[in-house]
């Protein structure tokens, strides 16, 4: 076996060295494009919904999410629990946020008719400390008109831009928005019976739900207009320094009390269960979609060998006529499907690691709900290399075996 082994690996080097530059070239290359279909597709689908996530733990959840158990109003012993945050070794920043429902109002000063339909939607309101939330989630970044807020803007708030027509109208008229609405312009806010008139500073918008389709105002003003008097907040987002792993902080933070009374959740426990869904589907499609492009390489490779093998029967003729073994020629043909399969997926593997990984994460694929990126884990990227060789010396093997299992005078004569 080891003989055969050696002998058709230098008949597989006279092979490839003697055909065309360009032919070896140009299958290389068909190579290079199926590894990258095979890894690239479901890497991009599986970055979709992964952009998606890394957003909502970039600009809502942070690290670990702390917020109010089910069936309760608010986070009981809220002080403590920030004491307790700010002695943890691990935490770099946390921002903590009450939560309240208001219906705002948009054309009350214009509105003659008072039988005229109020412009009015209803919305999450988020009471923020304006410090606290920018070094947790920078959400001054996604203040696209007018300025962020200040912690002493007692009459002014931010309002997310899923809530205005002009930027939701795709949503359809079934959802409901204001209409006109930028920077200085008032609105007036009412919940449980209270009213009051505010300015709209300035206008989020993310593709993160959670941010676009709220209302932002300073703590201090929340307290006031909501009546919270006791200080528990909502949610407190939480951000680890570097090198802790989220499941660590998370246990920490539990460890220490500080989640008691609390749902403590780190960023991939708190998003919603459908996200994960379409991961796990995206990425059943793309490895679909990639194992369609391992059967055409495969096929590729089948009529490349195939036609190789026939072309070239006096020569395997003659081969076995002066004794090499049939074995050892097989083993040429695979080796040959292997040279053509490795070094197609080693320029893949260095454009995929070299080039698209690092342009994308870079500018990330606009996609309507998500900033997409390329997800391409190196132990799931070598498990599809592995079995894409493994294809491909299939491929390599029968076409080599249909033509040197016949008579060797035959092959010789060209019968």
């Amino acid at each position: 076996m080891w003989t055969s082994l050696r002998v058709g690996f230098l008949l597989c080097l006279r092979q490839i060295q003697r055909a065309s530059i360009w032919t070896t070239l140009l299958i290389i290359f068909i190579m290079t494009l199926t590894f990258l279909n095979l890894v690239g597709v479901s890497g991009i689908l599986v970055g979709l919904i992964e952009g998606s996530v890394q957003a909502n733990r970039n600009q809502y959840t942070g690290n670990v999410f702390i917020s109010t158990p089910s069936g309760d109003p608010y986070i009981e012993s809220t002080n403590s629990l920030v004491q307790t945050l700010d002695r943890i070794d691990q935490v770099q920043d946390f921002s903590y946020r009450y939560i309240g429902n208001a219906s705002i109002e948009a054309n009350y000063k214009t509105r003659r008719d008072q039988n005229e339909v109020k412009d009015t939607v209803g919305g999450q309101i988020a009471g923020i400390d304006p410090t606290k939330e920018e070094s947790v989630t920078n959400l001054s970044k996604y203040v696209v008109e007018g300025e962020y807020l200040s912690q002493t803007d007692t009459d002014q708030i931010l309002i997310g831009a899923n809530l205005l027509r002009e930027y939701a109208a795709d949503f359809g008229e079934g959802f409901s928005t204001l209409e006109n609405i930028t920077p200085g312009v008032k609105v007036r806010m009412t919940s449980n019976g209270k009213t009051k008139e505010y300015t709209v500073k300035g206008i989020v918008d993310s593709k993160v739900n959670e941010t676009s389709l709220r209302i932002f105002m300073p703590a201090d003003e929340f307290v006031r207009f909501f009546d919270r008097y006791n200080l528990n907040v909502n949610e407190v987002a939480v951000v680890g320094k570097e090198g802790i792993s989220e499941n660590a902080l998370k246990n920490i933070i539990i460890r220490s009390g500080a989640g008691a009374g609390a749902k403590v959740q780190t960023a991939e426990e708190s998003i919603p269960q459908f996200l994960n869904d379409i991961k796990i589907a995206f990425g059943i499609l793309g490895n679909i979609i990639g194992g369609i492009g391992i059967v055409v390489a495969s096929i590729t490779i089948f009529i490349i060998i195939f036609i190789n093998a026939i072309t070239r029967r006096k020569y395997i003729g003659i081969l076995k006529a002066i004794g090499i073994r049939a074995r050892s020629i097989q083993f040429a043909y695979v080796f040959q499907s292997i040279f053509y399969a490795f070094s197609g997926s080693a320029v893949g593997v260095f454009v995929l690691y070299a080039i698209l990984v690092p342009l994308v994460a870079r500018n990330p694929i606009n996609f309507p709900f998500s900033d997409g990126i390329l997800v391409a884990p190196v132990g799931d990227v070598a498990t599809k290399l592995v079995i894409l060789l493994i294809v491909t010396m299939l491929a390599g093997f029968i076409p080599a075996w249909m033509i040197i299992r016949k008579n060797t005078l035959d092959s010789i004569l060209g019968r």
